[in-house]
Protein backbone atom coordinates (compact mmCIF):
# COMPACT_ATOMS: atom_id res chain seq x y z
CA UNK A 1 0.00 0.00 0.00
CA UNK A 2 0.91 3.55 -0.60
CA UNK A 3 0.90 5.48 2.60
CA UNK A 4 1.23 9.33 2.74
CA UNK A 5 2.26 10.72 6.39
CA UNK A 6 1.41 14.21 6.25
CA UNK A 7 3.70 16.38 8.20
CA UNK A 8 7.26 15.74 9.50
CA UNK A 9 7.15 16.26 13.04
CA UNK A 10 8.00 13.40 15.88
CA UNK A 11 4.44 12.08 15.56
CA UNK A 12 4.64 11.55 11.73
CA UNK A 13 8.14 10.66 11.79
CA UNK A 14 7.58 7.61 14.26
CA UNK A 15 4.21 6.75 12.52
CA UNK A 16 6.25 6.57 9.11
CA UNK A 17 8.84 3.99 11.14
CA UNK A 18 5.87 1.82 11.89
CA UNK A 19 3.74 1.97 8.67
CA UNK A 20 7.14 1.73 6.32
CA UNK A 21 7.37 -2.65 7.56
CA UNK A 22 4.79 -3.92 4.91
CA UNK A 23 4.05 -0.80 2.91
CA UNK A 24 5.46 2.07 0.80
CA UNK A 25 5.82 4.97 3.27
CA UNK A 26 6.31 9.08 1.90
CA UNK A 27 6.48 11.74 4.07
CA UNK A 28 5.10 15.72 2.89
CA UNK A 29 6.63 18.06 5.00
CA UNK A 30 6.64 21.66 4.62
CA UNK A 31 9.40 22.59 6.23
CA UNK A 32 13.12 22.39 4.10
CA UNK A 33 13.81 19.62 7.22
CA UNK A 34 12.30 17.73 9.55
CA UNK A 35 11.63 17.41 13.15
CA UNK A 36 12.17 21.26 13.58
CA UNK A 37 10.26 21.36 17.09
CA UNK A 38 11.31 18.46 18.38
CA UNK A 39 14.84 20.75 18.77
CA UNK A 40 13.19 23.50 20.55
CA UNK A 41 11.71 20.61 23.23
CA UNK A 42 12.85 21.17 27.05
CA UNK A 43 14.89 23.63 26.37
CA UNK A 44 17.12 21.82 23.44
CA UNK A 45 17.19 18.65 25.80
CA UNK A 46 14.01 16.99 24.72
CA UNK A 47 12.30 15.38 27.89
CA UNK A 48 10.71 12.64 25.49
CA UNK A 49 8.84 11.00 28.47
CA UNK A 50 7.98 10.62 32.28
CA UNK A 51 7.93 8.45 35.13
CA UNK A 52 4.82 9.28 36.76
CA UNK A 53 1.46 8.73 33.89
CA UNK A 54 -0.99 9.16 36.08
CA UNK A 55 -3.95 10.37 33.68
CA UNK A 56 -4.60 13.49 35.49
CA UNK A 57 -1.08 14.93 33.74
CA UNK A 58 -2.96 14.86 30.57
CA UNK A 59 -5.89 16.65 29.54
CA UNK A 60 -9.39 16.36 26.91
CA UNK A 61 -12.91 17.02 26.39
CA UNK A 62 -13.17 13.08 26.40
CA UNK A 63 -11.74 11.81 29.56
CA UNK A 64 -13.19 8.48 29.22
CA UNK A 65 -11.73 8.25 25.41
CA UNK A 66 -8.35 9.73 26.26
CA UNK A 67 -8.40 6.60 29.13
CA UNK A 68 -8.24 4.64 26.32
CA UNK A 69 -5.29 6.14 24.39
CA UNK A 70 -3.25 6.41 27.88
CA UNK A 71 -3.14 2.90 28.98
CA UNK A 72 -0.40 0.73 30.76
CA UNK A 73 0.10 -1.14 27.85
CA UNK A 74 0.48 1.76 25.17
CA UNK A 75 3.10 3.46 27.73
CA UNK A 76 5.38 0.53 27.55
CA UNK A 77 5.63 0.88 23.64
CA UNK A 78 6.55 4.04 24.06
CA UNK A 79 9.20 2.85 26.51
CA UNK A 80 10.30 -0.01 24.23
CA UNK A 81 10.11 2.22 20.82
CA UNK A 82 12.86 4.80 22.11
CA UNK A 83 15.26 1.93 23.27
CA UNK A 84 14.77 0.43 20.14
CA UNK A 85 16.12 3.33 18.26
CA UNK A 86 18.93 3.54 20.88
CA UNK A 87 18.16 6.18 23.12
CA UNK A 88 19.50 5.87 26.54
CA UNK A 89 17.43 8.21 29.07
CA UNK A 90 19.21 10.39 31.58
CA UNK A 91 16.35 10.81 34.44
CA UNK A 92 16.50 13.20 36.64
CA UNK A 93 13.14 13.51 38.78
CA UNK A 94 11.26 10.75 37.04
CA UNK A 95 11.74 13.55 33.78
CA UNK A 96 13.22 11.37 30.50
CA UNK A 97 16.13 12.99 28.17
CA UNK A 98 18.60 11.26 25.80
CA UNK A 99 21.47 10.77 27.68
CA UNK A 100 23.47 13.29 25.62
CA UNK A 101 20.92 16.11 26.82
CA UNK A 102 20.78 17.03 23.43
CA UNK A 103 17.74 17.14 21.30
CA UNK A 104 19.45 16.51 18.19
CA UNK A 105 20.99 12.94 19.82
CA UNK A 106 16.80 12.39 19.68
CA UNK A 107 16.78 13.74 15.79
CA UNK A 108 19.02 11.90 14.59
CA UNK A 109 18.07 8.66 15.98
CA UNK A 110 15.01 9.12 14.30
CA UNK A 111 16.35 10.73 10.88
CA UNK A 112 18.35 6.83 10.54
CA UNK A 113 15.29 5.53 11.43
CA UNK A 114 13.77 6.58 8.15
CA UNK A 115 16.94 6.22 6.03
CA UNK A 116 17.43 2.55 6.99
CA UNK A 117 13.27 1.96 6.95
CA UNK A 118 13.57 3.38 3.22
CA UNK A 119 10.98 5.80 4.04
CA UNK A 120 10.86 8.68 0.86
CA UNK A 121 11.00 12.31 2.24
CA UNK A 122 9.54 15.25 0.23
CA UNK A 123 10.12 18.50 1.88
CA UNK A 124 9.30 22.22 0.96
CA UNK A 125 5.75 20.70 0.29
CA UNK A 126 2.72 21.92 1.70
CA UNK A 127 -0.55 19.96 1.39
CA UNK A 128 -3.66 22.43 1.03
CA UNK A 129 -5.72 19.92 -0.43
CA UNK A 130 -7.26 16.32 0.01
CA UNK A 131 -9.46 15.14 -1.97
CA UNK A 132 -11.31 11.53 -2.15
CA UNK A 133 -11.65 9.48 -5.58
CA UNK A 134 -11.99 5.60 -6.01
CA UNK A 135 -10.74 5.09 -2.46
CA UNK A 136 -7.79 6.67 -2.81
CA UNK A 137 -6.95 9.93 -1.53
CA UNK A 138 -5.36 12.76 -3.80
CA UNK A 139 -3.01 14.94 -2.84
CA UNK A 140 -3.08 18.80 -4.33
CA UNK A 141 -4.10 17.55 -7.36
CA UNK A 142 -0.68 16.24 -7.73
CA UNK A 143 -0.30 12.26 -5.59
CA UNK A 144 -2.38 9.50 -4.67
CA UNK A 145 -2.10 7.04 -1.87
CA UNK A 146 -4.46 4.60 -0.61
CA UNK A 147 -3.94 5.43 2.98
CA UNK A 148 -3.17 9.18 4.80
CA UNK A 149 -2.14 9.76 8.25
CA UNK A 150 -2.25 13.24 9.23
CA UNK A 151 0.41 14.39 11.67
CA UNK A 152 0.34 18.38 10.96
CA UNK A 153 0.72 19.69 14.49
CA UNK A 154 -1.23 22.12 16.33
CA UNK A 155 -1.31 25.86 15.97
CA UNK A 156 1.16 26.16 18.68
CA UNK A 157 4.91 27.42 17.95
CA UNK A 158 3.81 28.60 14.54
CA UNK A 159 7.76 29.26 13.27
CA UNK A 160 7.90 25.84 13.20
CA UNK A 161 5.68 25.60 10.34
CA UNK A 162 2.49 24.54 13.01
CA UNK A 163 0.44 27.42 11.91
CA UNK A 164 -3.03 25.22 11.69
CA UNK A 165 -2.93 24.12 8.52
CA UNK A 166 -4.58 20.40 9.76
CA UNK A 167 -7.32 22.14 11.33
CA UNK A 168 -7.97 23.31 7.83
CA UNK A 169 -7.66 19.86 6.02
CA UNK A 170 -9.55 18.03 8.68
CA UNK A 171 -12.88 20.55 8.52
CA UNK A 172 -12.83 20.55 4.66
CA UNK A 173 -13.23 16.63 5.69
CA UNK A 174 -16.38 17.44 8.12
CA UNK A 175 -14.69 16.27 11.06
CA UNK A 176 -15.30 17.97 14.39
CA UNK A 177 -12.75 19.83 15.83
CA UNK A 178 -12.83 21.25 19.35
CA UNK A 179 -11.75 24.94 19.06
CA UNK A 180 -7.86 24.73 19.83
CA UNK A 181 -6.18 27.04 22.22
CA UNK A 182 -3.29 28.31 23.21
CA UNK A 183 -1.66 26.08 26.09
CA UNK A 184 2.03 25.85 28.32
CA UNK A 185 2.06 29.62 27.97
CA UNK A 186 2.48 32.47 30.17
CA UNK A 187 -0.98 34.33 31.67
CA UNK A 188 -1.55 38.22 31.10
CA UNK A 189 -2.72 40.00 34.52
CA UNK A 190 -4.65 42.80 35.74
CA UNK A 191 -2.52 45.18 37.83
CA UNK A 192 -0.27 48.50 37.95
CA UNK A 193 3.01 46.57 39.28
CA UNK A 194 4.21 44.18 37.10
CA UNK A 195 6.79 46.36 35.83
CA UNK A 196 8.72 46.87 39.41
CA UNK A 197 8.57 42.82 40.16
CA UNK A 198 9.60 42.21 36.67
CA UNK A 199 12.46 39.53 36.31
CA UNK A 200 12.01 37.78 40.10
CA UNK A 201 11.48 34.15 40.51
CA UNK A 202 10.43 31.95 43.54
CA UNK A 203 9.17 29.02 44.61
CA UNK A 204 5.75 29.73 45.53
CA UNK A 205 1.90 27.68 45.19
CA UNK A 206 -0.30 28.74 42.67
CA UNK A 207 -4.16 28.35 42.91
CA UNK A 208 -6.16 29.12 39.67
CA UNK A 209 -9.80 30.49 40.64
CA UNK A 210 -12.58 30.20 38.13
CA UNK A 211 -15.54 32.56 38.82
CA UNK A 212 -14.17 32.63 42.91
CA UNK A 213 -14.41 28.46 43.06
CA UNK A 214 -10.77 26.77 43.40
CA UNK A 215 -9.89 24.61 40.48
CA UNK A 216 -6.62 23.14 40.77
CA UNK A 217 -3.19 23.88 41.95
CA UNK A 218 0.51 23.95 41.31
CA UNK A 219 4.35 24.32 43.22
CA UNK A 220 7.46 25.59 41.64
CA UNK A 221 9.66 28.62 40.84
CA UNK A 222 7.12 31.20 39.55
CA UNK A 223 8.79 33.65 37.16
CA UNK A 224 7.25 37.47 37.56
CA UNK A 225 6.80 39.40 34.37
CA UNK A 226 6.28 42.69 33.23
CA UNK A 227 2.89 41.78 32.03
CA UNK A 228 2.22 38.74 34.37
CA UNK A 229 2.76 35.28 35.18
CA UNK A 230 5.15 32.88 34.15
CA UNK A 231 7.00 29.27 34.47
CA UNK A 232 6.22 25.56 34.80
CA UNK A 233 3.63 26.05 37.94
CA UNK A 234 1.92 28.74 35.65
CA UNK A 235 2.15 26.56 32.24
CA UNK A 236 0.54 23.62 33.98
CA UNK A 237 -2.50 25.78 34.93
CA UNK A 238 -2.92 27.80 31.43
CA UNK A 239 -4.52 25.50 29.16
CA UNK A 240 -7.40 24.98 31.77
CA UNK A 241 -8.00 28.88 32.40
CA UNK A 242 -7.62 29.99 28.68
CA UNK A 243 -10.95 27.60 27.71
CA UNK A 244 -12.64 29.26 31.00
CA UNK A 245 -11.61 32.76 29.48
CA UNK A 246 -12.70 32.09 25.94
CA UNK A 247 -16.32 31.02 27.90
CA UNK A 248 -16.42 34.62 29.61
CA UNK A 249 -15.25 33.25 32.93
CA UNK A 250 -13.83 34.97 35.54
CA UNK A 251 -10.31 33.36 35.83
CA UNK A 252 -7.44 34.45 38.62
CA UNK A 253 -4.09 33.42 40.28
CA UNK A 254 -4.05 33.07 43.63
CA UNK A 255 -0.42 33.22 44.69
CA UNK A 256 1.46 31.76 48.15
CA UNK A 257 4.78 32.92 48.48
CA UNK A 258 5.29 31.25 51.81
CA UNK A 259 4.21 28.01 50.65
CA UNK A 260 6.38 26.27 53.47
CA UNK A 261 4.30 28.33 56.39
CA UNK A 262 1.58 26.35 57.91
CA UNK A 263 0.07 29.58 59.98
CA UNK A 264 1.00 32.54 58.41
CA UNK A 265 0.38 34.56 61.37
CA UNK A 266 2.40 32.30 63.79
CA UNK A 267 5.40 32.76 61.76
CA UNK A 268 5.39 36.32 61.68
CA UNK A 269 4.89 36.61 65.39
CA UNK A 270 7.86 34.49 65.97
CA UNK A 271 9.61 35.71 63.25
CA UNK A 272 9.24 39.67 65.10
CA UNK A 273 9.95 38.17 68.12
CA UNK A 274 13.39 36.53 66.88
CA UNK A 275 14.43 39.77 64.73
CA UNK A 276 14.24 42.71 66.97
CA UNK A 277 14.17 46.49 65.96
CA UNK A 278 12.98 45.39 62.53
CA UNK A 279 10.77 47.33 60.25
CA UNK A 280 8.03 45.54 58.77
CA UNK A 281 10.24 46.01 55.26
CA UNK A 282 13.52 44.33 56.80
CA UNK A 283 11.04 41.40 58.51
CA UNK A 284 10.44 40.13 55.22
CA UNK A 285 13.22 41.05 52.81
CA UNK A 286 15.43 38.20 54.43
CA UNK A 287 13.24 35.45 53.00
CA UNK A 288 11.69 36.97 50.04
CA UNK A 289 12.86 39.40 47.17
CA UNK A 290 13.62 42.93 48.00
CA UNK A 291 11.62 43.87 44.92
CA UNK A 292 8.84 41.44 45.90
CA UNK A 293 8.21 42.88 48.94
CA UNK A 294 7.66 46.15 48.64
CA UNK A 295 4.74 45.26 45.94
CA UNK A 296 3.49 43.55 48.23
CA UNK A 297 3.74 45.98 51.52
CA UNK A 298 2.35 48.84 48.76
CA UNK A 299 -0.72 46.94 47.84
CA UNK A 300 -1.51 46.06 51.38
CA UNK A 301 -1.50 49.77 51.57
CA UNK A 302 1.34 49.42 54.53
CA UNK A 303 3.81 51.82 55.63
CA UNK A 304 7.46 49.86 54.83
CA UNK A 305 9.04 51.60 57.86
CA UNK A 306 6.76 50.13 60.37
CA UNK A 307 7.53 47.73 62.62
CA UNK A 308 5.25 44.85 63.22
CA UNK A 309 3.96 46.08 66.40
CA UNK A 310 2.65 49.47 64.84
CA UNK A 311 0.81 47.60 62.39
CA UNK A 312 -2.74 47.64 63.36
CA UNK A 313 -4.81 44.34 63.03
CA UNK A 314 -6.70 44.97 60.36
CA UNK A 315 -3.16 45.45 58.19
CA UNK A 316 -1.77 42.55 59.47
CA UNK A 317 -4.66 40.64 58.09
CA UNK A 318 -4.21 42.07 54.56
CA UNK A 319 -0.75 41.66 55.02
CA UNK A 320 -1.57 37.75 56.17
CA UNK A 321 -3.63 37.57 53.01
CA UNK A 322 -0.96 38.89 50.34
CA UNK A 323 1.96 36.80 51.81
CA UNK A 324 0.10 33.50 50.94
CA UNK A 325 -2.95 34.73 49.25
CA UNK A 326 -1.79 37.29 46.22
CA UNK A 327 -4.94 37.87 44.04
CA UNK A 328 -3.71 37.96 40.39
CA UNK A 329 -6.52 38.46 37.95
CA UNK A 330 -5.67 37.00 34.86
CA UNK A 331 -6.77 39.24 31.82
CA UNK A 332 -5.35 37.03 28.70
CA UNK A 333 -2.79 34.10 27.95
CA UNK A 334 0.26 34.91 25.63
CA UNK A 335 -0.73 33.94 22.03
CA UNK A 336 -0.01 30.89 19.86
CA UNK A 337 3.72 31.84 19.33
CA UNK A 338 4.49 31.46 22.47
CA UNK A 339 2.90 28.60 23.34
CA UNK A 340 4.43 25.02 23.56
CA UNK A 341 0.92 23.36 22.65
CA UNK A 342 -2.71 23.69 22.36
CA UNK A 343 -5.57 22.61 23.92
CA UNK A 344 -8.39 21.36 21.63
CA UNK A 345 -8.30 19.73 18.17
CA UNK A 346 -10.31 16.63 16.59
CA UNK A 347 -12.73 15.34 18.80
CA UNK A 348 -11.84 12.12 20.33
CA UNK A 349 -15.04 10.78 19.35
CA UNK A 350 -13.92 11.16 15.85
CA UNK A 351 -11.59 8.18 15.98
CA UNK A 352 -11.59 4.74 16.52
CA UNK A 353 -8.73 5.13 19.86
CA UNK A 354 -7.05 1.47 19.11
CA UNK A 355 -5.91 2.75 15.77
CA UNK A 356 -6.28 6.68 15.37
CA UNK A 357 -8.26 5.88 12.02
CA UNK A 358 -11.06 8.02 11.80
CA UNK A 359 -14.76 6.89 11.71
CA UNK A 360 -15.93 8.27 8.76
CA UNK A 361 -13.44 8.07 6.33
CA UNK A 362 -11.92 4.66 6.00
CA UNK A 363 -7.41 4.41 5.99
CA UNK A 364 -7.60 7.79 7.19
CA UNK A 365 -5.86 8.68 10.67
CA UNK A 366 -4.83 11.56 12.16
CA UNK A 367 -2.29 11.60 15.22
CA UNK A 368 0.10 14.30 17.38
CA UNK A 369 -0.81 17.29 18.33
CA UNK A 370 -3.86 17.56 16.17
CA UNK A 371 -5.69 15.41 18.37
CA UNK A 372 -7.86 16.59 21.47
CA UNK A 373 -4.98 15.33 23.90
CA UNK A 374 -2.61 18.00 25.51
CA UNK A 375 -0.53 17.31 28.64
CA UNK A 376 1.48 19.14 31.52
CA UNK A 377 4.94 19.87 31.32
CA UNK A 378 7.45 17.25 31.46
CA UNK A 379 7.15 14.93 28.47
CA UNK A 380 3.56 14.28 28.76
CA UNK A 381 3.32 15.63 25.16
CA UNK A 382 5.89 13.90 23.35
CA UNK A 383 4.06 10.71 25.16
CA UNK A 384 0.85 11.63 24.17
CA UNK A 385 2.18 11.81 19.94
CA UNK A 386 4.11 9.05 20.32
CA UNK A 387 1.05 6.91 21.57
CA UNK A 388 -0.58 7.88 18.66
CA UNK A 389 1.58 7.11 16.30
CA UNK A 390 2.44 3.89 17.07
CA UNK A 391 -1.15 2.92 17.12
CA UNK A 392 -1.53 4.24 13.68
CA UNK A 393 1.37 2.88 12.22
CA UNK A 394 0.81 -0.65 13.82
CA UNK A 395 -2.37 -0.48 12.22
CA UNK A 396 -1.02 0.03 8.95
Amino acid sequence: MKVVVIGGGISGVIASIYASKNNEVTILERNSNLLKKLLLTGNGRCNYFNSNQDISNYNSENKDLLKEIITEENIEKVINFYNSIGIIPKIKNGYYYPYSNRADSMKESLLKELELNNIKVITDYLVENIEIKNDKFIINNDLEFDKVIISTGSKAAPKTGSDGIGYKLLNKLNLDIIKPLPSLVQLKGKGSYFKEWNGIRVDAKVSLYENNKFIKEEIGELQLTNYGLSGICIFNLSGRLKRGLDKNNKESIKINFLPFVTDIEKFMIDRNNLLKNRNILELLEGIINYKLVKVILKESNINEFKTFNELAEKEKQILYNNLINFNVDIIDTNDYECAQVCSGGLNLNEINTSTMETKKIKNLYVIGELLDIDGLCGGYNITASTISAILAGENI
